[in-house]
C-alpha cells in the first residue's frame, strides 16, 4: 500500500470524464483500475490517495494517472474573461489525462460511436472477459480480485465477425474485425504510432477503416498523451455552438460547416498551446455534470 498527497486529482471526476472505461467504483471512494497486465485499487479521503498494488507497480500507476504533471498550472492559465471555461475548470479541477494503452484506446473508441458511456463500459468488459486473459490480484489485506486483461490484437483477432456481432457491437463489429486484421498483419504498426507526433499520428489513424477525426483525436489524447488533441463529439459541438459561436456570429456564419468547429477551437482554445485537450476534458465533464443536475438536455453519447 502506497500513500500519496496529490493536488488537482479526484478519482470520481477522472473516472467520469469519458476517457477511461475500466475504472470502476467498488466501494465508497474506492476504484478498481485495470491497465495492461496490472490491477489497482485506489482510494481517497480528504487528505491523501492510497494505492493498493505491488510496490513495483506503483511507478506505473503514478505515470498512468499523470501525477507528476502540474495541472494547477493549466487551471491557472484559464482566461478569466471566459466565464464558461473558468467554471468548467473549477468543476473538473481534479481531472487528469490518463496515459492509457494505445491499442485499447483504438478499439474502445471504435466501440464508442453512438453509444452511451455505460454501454461502452459493458462492451469493453465483455471483450476483455471473452478474449482477454484471466488474472488474479492479491491486495494488501489478503483479499483476491479476479480481473481480465484487455485482449491483444492477436487475441481479439481470433474472434470471427459473427462472434463480435454476438457481443452486441452492431456495425462497429466490422470495424473492430478489420482493425484487428490490420494490426496482426502489420498494416497498423502500434510501435511506430506510439512514436509519432500529434499531426502524423492523427493522419495515420484516419487512414484506417472505421476511424474518423473524432476517434483519431480520442486515441491521440487518451492513448498517446498528445494533450493538444481536441476531440469534437456531439457534446463538444453543442458547447462550441452555444457558448462560443455567439461571440462572433457574423464571422462563423460565413464559414462552411467543415471549417466551423476548427475555427471555433482555434479562436477560443488555440491560446492553450500544447494542452488544449485538457481544456476539452474540463468542458466535456462540466457539461455532463450540468446534465446530471438537470440542466442538460440529452443522454451522453461519445
Amino acid at each position: 500500500m502506497k500513500t500519496r498527497f496529490q493536488p488537482q486529482f479526484d478519482l470520481k471526476q477522472t473516472a467520469e470524464s469519458g476517457q477511461c472505461f475500466r475504472m470502476t467504483p467498488c466501494a465508497p471512494d474506492v476504484w478498481s483500475v485495470v491497465s495492461g497486465e496490472r490491477y489497482l485499487e485506489i482510494s481517497q479521503d480528504a487528505s491523501a490517495f492510497y494505492f493498493d498494488c505491488p510496490d513495483e507497480d506503483y511507478p506505473f500507476w503514478v505515470n498512468y494517472f499523470d501525477l507528476d504533471t502540474d495541472y494547477g498550472a493549466y487551471i491557472a492559465s484559464v482566461r478569466k474573461r471566459d466565464s464558461y471555461l473558468t467554471a468548467a475548470a473549477g468543476a473538473g479541477s481534479g481531472i487528469r489525462i490518463l496515459r492509457q494503452d494505445v491499442w485499447e484506446m483504438i478499439v474502445t473508441f471504435i466501440i464508442s460511436q453512438q453509444r452511451t458511456i455505460p454501454k461502452i463500459r459493458e462492451a469493453v468488459e465483455a471483450l476483455s472477459c471473452r478474449y482477454g486473459v484471466r488474472k488474479e490480484a492479491v491486495l494488501s489485506g489478503g483479499a483476491a480480485r479476479v480481473y481480465y486483461t484487455f485482449p491483444t490484437p492477436g487475441q481479439l483477432g481470433s474472434a470471427s465477425l459473427d462472434e463480435l456481432k454476438a457481443l452486441k457491437l452492431g456495425y462497429r463489429a466490422s470495424y473492430i474485425h478489420r482493425i484487428c486484421e490490420d494490426a496482426v498483419q502489420g498494416r497498423l504498426d502500434l510501435d511506430s504510432l506510439s512514436g509519432m507526433d500529434y499531426e502524423h499520428a492523427f493522419e495515420y489513424l484516419t487512414g484506417f477503416y472505421g476511424i474518423g477525426a473524432k476517434i483519431a483525436n480520442c486515441v491521440c489524447l487518451f492513448g498517446l498523451h498528445h494533450i493538444n488533441a481536441f476531440p469534437v463529439d456531439t457534446w463538444i459541438s453543442q458547447i462550441l455552438m452555444e457558448h462560443y459561436y455567439p461571440k462572433n456570429p457574423k464571422k462563423y456564419r460565413a464559414l462552411p460547416k467543415s471549417r466551423l468547429y476548427e475555427a471555433l477551437i482555434q479562436d477560443y482554445f488555440g491560446g492553450y498551446q500544447g494542452y488544449a485537450g485538457v481544456m476539452q476534458q474540463y468542458i466535456f465533464y462540466y457539461e455532463r455534470k450540468e446534465a446530471g443536475n438537470g440542466t442538460g438536455r440529452r443522454t451522453v453519447r461519445l
